[in-house]
């Protein structure tokens, strides 16, 4: 086994002067750039290139020392939190955008280029990356892939996996495995990428991709509308995508809290909608007719003749449409009291008004003066639910918890949604994949890890192997 010291000089040689930090220059990186702390690892290692990562890989697997890959750094499960006896690899350096294919309709790109980089290269040559978060100026592209993150549209376009045609990874061992797949139908043999898009880097290192474009819309109708009741939810969500054929591209629900929180001062002085309604529903619809306008309006109309909008508002133009999207996504306001605990759950949606309730009141129960938040992308039955509670330390974190995820089980719901398990929510796995499931998991870890350095102690951690029979 490689001493630490003769390992820091081997990764030097590989990846250069500048592609190596230890030190005090480790620890003035972070782990995290929504929950920053000080990166704690052995060292950080920037290849530039996948022959670099897979040389790195290759004398870190034979030193017996932990990897743990870095994207942008803007998850929420600590799962890019290095320790500090782990090397910390950031895909940083590689960059670049290697193709875009109008015709084809693909765009090729190495791990570390961010996401908006990357819809800004589609949209020049007049094409789509759907796939769009909050995050867009920091996430990157192979971070993307290995949580497969949703964000916005995935009611229209699906999550990170349905917008990957192809990848390319390096294993643990340091073997490169290359299937930069440019074809929608490939149906020859394994379709091996999807490994390890979701394997939050503990099956392999994602360093290139091909990312399916799609045609830029040509129109966009944003509204907002405001809604008397959960039921009202989902009928909603049922007329829309039936009326608009197909170009509903995203179903945003705000609770009333949620609301009120970013509509008002600091935050917002002049609300577009009157704070006194139950929920509201960002709707955006985009498609390839500007005559869809009139449309939408008249769909919104029907629904209020229905009784199932209160109120509402069509954005008219592009930088009203930014500023309604800008209320959904000021979630920065819910931290003005403190640092917030933010759950990234699933569950279907007739389920989903009554467990917020129920929720709310345990917690509460428990915490008079919990401040609680919810909405999220109820289109994909994705929830986000934000809890502010003053001086909560280790153990009520970890009643909080139960609180939160233990119902989610006889609702056959699921502890994350878009931001993958982490280290955070190991101990809740158990709620939405079955034995038989994590058992196959950690069998893939096995074959493809067997000495477990890559992300250890991630998602599960790894159990000892079974026992044979007669085996000394």
């Amino acid at each position: 086994m490689t001493p630490p010291d003769a390992l820091i000089d081997l990764l030097r040689d590989i990846v250069g002067p500048n592609g190596l930090l230890t030190g005090a220059d480790v620890h003035a990186r972070q782990t995290n750039t929504i929950r920053p702390q000080p990166l704690q690892a052995l060292a950080l290692v920037r290849p530039a290139s996948t022959d670099e990562v897979s040389r790195v890989m290759a004398a870190c697997h034979a030193a017996g020392v932990a990897v743990v890959p870095q994207g942008g750094l803007t998850g929420l499960v600590h799962g890019a939190d290095a320790g500090p006896a782990e090397i910390a690899l950031s895909l940083e350096r590689l960059g670049r955008i290697t193709a875009v294919d109008a015709g084809q309709r693909v765009l090729e790109a190495e791990a570390g280029v961010i996401l908006a980089q990357a819809q800004a290269a589609a949209a020049a040559a007049g094409l789509l990356f759907p796939v769009d978060l909050g995050a867009r100026g920091s996430a990157t592209l192979g971070g993307m892939a290995a949580t497969n993150a949703g964000g916005n549209r995935v009611i229209r376009y699906g999550m990170m996996r349905d917008n990957v045609l192809g990848l390319e990874a390096v294993l643990a061992d340091g073997t490169v495995v290359s299937s930069l797949n440019h074809l929608i139908k490939n149906n020859s043999g394994y379709d091996l990428k999807q490994l390890f898009i979701g394997s939050e880097g503990t099956l392999g290192i994602i360093t290139r991709l091909v990312l399916r474009l799609r045609e830029a819309p040509v129109d966009r109708c944003v509204g907002l509308l405001a809604l008397p009741d959960f039921p009202a939810v989902g009928q909603v969500l049922r007329r829309l995508d039936r009326d608009l054929d197909g170009r509903l591209a995203a179903f945003e629900v705000m609770w009333r809290e949620f609301y009120c929180l970013v509509t008002t001062a600091p935050a917002l002085t002049r609300p577009p909608l009157p704070q006194d309604h139950a929920y509201y529903v960002l709707v955006e619809a985009s498609g390839g007719s500007p005559a869809q306008t009139d449309h939408f309006a008249e769909l919104l109309g029907g629904l209020m003749d229905d009784g199932l909008i209160d109120d509402a508002t069509l954005a008219q133009s592009e930088r009203e449409s930014e500023a309604l999207w800008a209320l959904r996504d000021d979630v920065a306001q819910m931290g003005r009291w403190g640092p917030p605990v933010g759950y990234d759950i699933s569950l279907r949606l007739a389920d989903t008004g009554s467990y917020v309730n129920a929720a709310a009141a345990d917690i509460r129960s428990r915490w008079p003066d919990a401040r609680i938040w919810a909405f999220g992308h109820l289109g994909d039955n994705n929830l986000h639910l934000v809890v502010q509670i003053a001086g909560l330390d280790d153990a009520a974190r970890a009643d909080l918890d139960r609180l939160v995820y233990s119902p989610l089980g006889g609702l056959k719901g699921a502890v994350s949604a878009e931001h993958g398990i982490g280290t955070e929510k190991k101990p809740w796995l158990a709620i939405s994949r079955t034995a038989a499931e994590r058992a196959l998991m950690e069998t893939l870890k096995r074959m493809l890890d067997p000495t477990n350095i890559l992300s250890p102690g991630r998602i599960f951690d790894l159990s000892p192997p079974p026992s044979r029979a007669g085996t000394p």
